[in-house]
């Protein structure tokens, strides 16, 4: 690591806002004004929209990540977690992934750690429950139903057959309706290789606490969203939740009891735990608490955006809207890294701040191949389109909000592939433990018993 007298810029997380908090601000400098440093448990950046995509296999994995040391060249990247944070003596405690923690100074900071998935104490969760927070998870959950398709294929066990081809999912907002949607699609096109899987064989069920999907759409395209996956076959519950699911018995609030190998969590997100150790001033539900400015409340070398970031809406505030917060998804992350990126560079240089102010431009969501919802607000006037007109806007909208042009032009080519080629069905779970096989060839083989008997019998 280098050291040098330069002011350090510490970005603790190297997610979307992070990662293009740095970009804007190694853009906006002048050179060698000051040091900017990265800090990520992991290497690279995930574009979360794209996840449902990457576990149906529209788009390869390697492409909806973002390698944080190619496309942050003149930053340093840390690979690690920031632990503790002294505002007193500007020093954050870091933690590699090997060797012991230490001590980096700073200068500024950035806190952009994003959030995790919301989960409740239900009996079972921890240990059957499948997130989408990930490209590991969205790569596990498509391994994991292709395998469930060769297993229900591969026995005459009734019970087991069932129970494999049940698939549960919590959660009706944007991961969850296009994460089944994706998945259903998948499995229906995989069903086609297998002797004795149908999709009539299949039962796949989304659950909601809410009293409709997909509210982000509006409640009309939220209901055709609804009506679109029920007439595909998917059940949906809306209305209560899941009570418990030990040993993948699933049961709900409603009363339904169904047995499933596949339950996948996508009832919502908070904020990063760890922001509790870091000593900021923090919301009611534990994002930190920032100015318009994106500056952190009663400081001013502290900025914070994003899903872990309190940040007034003030859009919609001067539009008679009190208390309005933004929300947290990709079209305000992008834009608030940029004003973050800009206030500290003008912070740094004893400039005055920027508020960050953004009106809803819409929402769009993939349901499956050729298949989606949108609205797309244009000043006072609301455009909605369902089908596969807005399926095209969603493949626009985020292929161009797609990081770096690397990662765009490799997007649209697997989705222009994908219009002349087949969808591959291809199982690799063994990826997720890539050694048994090694180990398995290579420990000693045990003695066998008549061999003992005659070793016993020599000796005598």
């Amino acid at each position: 690591m280098s050291t040098t007298e330069r002011p350090r810029i510490l970005v603790v997380g190297g997610g979307y806002v992070g990662l293009y908090a740095a970009r804007r601000i190694l853009k906006k400098m002048r050179y060698g004004e000051a040091t900017v440093t990265v800090v990520d448990p992991r290497s690279y950046m995930t574009y979360q929209p794209f996840l449902p995509e990457a576990a149906a296999g529209s788009i390869s994995p390697r492409h909806v990540v973002v390698p944080l040391r190619r496309v942050l060249p003149k930053a340093e990247v840390l690979t690690g977690r920031v632990t503790t944070i002294d505002q007193d003596r500007k020093v954050a405690t870091i933690a590699p992934l090997v060797g012991e923690a230490y001590e980096l100074p700073f200068d500024y900071l950035v806190v952009a750690l994003g959030a995790v998935s919301r989960t409740f104490p239900i009996p079972g969760l921890a240990e059957q429950g499948i997130g989408m927070k990930g490209i590991e998870e969205s790569i596990g959950l498509r391994n994991h139903v292709l395998e469930q398709l060769d297993k229900a294929d591969s026995t005459t066990d009734e019970e087991i057959r069932r129970k494999a081809l049940t698939f549960v999912f919590i959660g009706g907002g944007f991961a969850g309706a296009e994460t089944i949607g994706e998945v259903e699609d998948m499995a229906r096109d995989a069903a086609k290789y297998y002797k004795n899987v149908s999709r009539e064989d299949m039962r796949f069920i989304l659950v909601d606490a809410a009293d409709k999907i997909l509210p982000e759409v509006g409640p009309k395209l939220g209901q055709y969203g609804k009506e679109h996956l029920e007439g595909r076959g998917v059940e949906i519950y809306l209305s209560t939740s899941m009570e418990s699911c030990v040993d993948g018995h699933v049961v709900l609030k409603n009363g339904l009891e169904v047995d499933s190998n596949t339950i996948v969590w996508t009832a919502g997100v908070k904020p990063n735990p760890a922001l509790a150790r870091y000593g900021l001033p923090l919301g009611p539900r534990g994002h930190v608490d920032t100015a318009a400015t994106l500056q952190v409340q009663g400081t001013d070398y502290i900025w914070a955006a994003g899903d872990n970031a309190q940040v007034p809406d003030m859009a919609a505030r001067k539009a008679g809207v009190e208390n309005a917060w933004c929300p947290p998804n990709a079209q305000h992350a992008l834009r608030q890294a940029k004003v973050l990126g800009d206030n500290v560079v003008s912070g740094m240089r004893g400039f005055p701040q920027k508020e960050y102010s953004h009106a809803n431009k819409g929402a769009v969501a993939g349901l499956g191949l050729h298949k989606g919802v949108a609205m797309i607000v244009m000043g006072k006037m609301k455009i909605k389109l369902k089908g596969r007109l807005a399926w095209y806007m969603h493949r626009g909208y985020h292929g161009m909000a797609m990081p770096t042009w690397n990662r765009k032009i490799r997007i649209f080519a697997d989705w222009t592939l994908g219009m002349f080629l087949k969808r591959e069905v291809v199982s690799l779970g063994a990826i997720e433990s890539p050694r048994e096989e090694f180990y398995e060839a290579a420990k000693p083989a045990p003695v066998a018993a008549a061999s003992k008997v005659e070793e016993k019998a020599k000796a005598s």
